[in-house]
């Protein structure tokens, strides 16, 4: 049984009581106590915004240790994070962003440069990248839960499909969907805590989700690139070869060149492929590799395996209906 009566943030405020001194690292090293206290402050700052739960939040920031902290203030009150990848084509961005009709953008200079000005016009935008920011000197310490009103039938995110087969589709994931996927994803690939993980995937993509959050609930190490690595494809995988991991993820074409070059750790266990089937095996693989295809519906919280309790809110927005979003989030 997995702990579905909890949201996403507090198995890592579990974890954080337990270990505070686990580490995301990046280009620096930040422990799961400084980072639950910066999320925390951040997340006090929206509650007085008036952020509450179900309310679609946009964020469009550059991969970062700080990502992920904002990331976690906004599942702490209760809003549902709706990722803007900045590397996606303005358009692409400006299109989702009307649709989902978000209250409010955290962005930071990266962001701010994908959107650009016309689209920042019409939003209320916290900027990230204020060198004081105002949340500095508010509480560190966990917001109330009970307070809030907030329960793991409440949205966690939001995420669009690629639109491969239409216009693209918002689908919303309660925290119970992906407590439930975190739960298969850490029993199936790495059951023991106090791993190693990586986090790559584009925010946009729902990799993105078991990423980071099976790393934190898990009380793992979680590994950023780095910032030098962020535009190039081959010095990622040169990274991630480098790296103590025991399961990893790749798009195909990633994976496809990673097993023809042998720019696959040895050590790996586990190498989980997505968005779309192999064209082809190599003609040899490491011989302790397992190769897992973990492709699956977004609208099914990621991966088929996943019990799934959000139904109904699924039907919703994959009805007729999706094109008005103040319907689709209950507004």
């Amino acid at each position: 049984m997995y702990p579905e009566q909890q949201c996403i943030h507090e198995l890592f405020e579990a974890q954080v009581r337990q270990a505070p001194e686990a580490e995301v690292y990046q280009d620096q090293r930040v422990s799961y106590g400084e980072l639950n206290a910066r999320a925390n402050q951040l997340a006090h700052h929206l509650i007085a915004l008036g952020v509450s739960p179900d309310q679609p939040v946009a964020i469009c920031v550059a991969r970062s240790v700080a990502m992920v902290v904002r990331l976690l203030a906004i599942l702490k009150v209760g809003g549902a994070y709706h990722s803007l990848d900045p590397a996606y084509p303005s358009a692409r961005l400006h299109q989702v962003l009307e649709d989902a009709a978000p209250h409010l953008l955290l962005a930071d200079a990266a962001g701010r440069s994908a959107l650009g000005g016309e689209a920042l016009a019409d939003l209320a935008v916290i900027y990230l990248d204020t060198a004081t920011p105002e949340w500095a000197t508010l509480p560190a310490s966990d917001p109330d839960q009970r307070a809030l009103g907030l329960t793991s039938r409440h949205l966690a995110y939001v995420i669009y499909t690629t639109g491969s087969t239409g216009s693209p589709k918002g689908v919303m994931v309660e925290h119970c969907g992906l407590v439930s996927l975190l739960a298969w994803h850490v029993q199936a690939f790495c059951p023991q805590p106090e791993s190693c993980c990586a986090l790559t995937a584009g925010l946009a993509f729902d990799a993105s989700t078991w990423e980071p959050w099976s790393a934190l609930c898990n009380r793992s190490t979680l590994l950023l690139p780095p910032r030098a690595a962020a535009g190039d494809s081959l010095h990622r995988l040169q990274w991630r070869r480098d790296q103590s991991l025991a399961v990893s993820f790749l798009i195909t074409p990633l994976a496809t060149l990673a097993l023809e070059d042998k720019l696959i750790n040895s050590r790996l266990e586990y190498l989980l492929v997505g968005g779309d089937r192999l064209p082809r095996l190599p003609a040899s693989l490491p011989a302790a590799l397992k190769l897992i295809n973990n492709r699956g519906p977004t609208e099914g919280t990621v991966h088929p395996r996943v019990r799934n309790r959000t139904a109904d809110r699924l039907n919703d927005s994959l009805s007729p209906s999706h094109a008005n979003p103040r319907r689709k989030f209950g507004q």
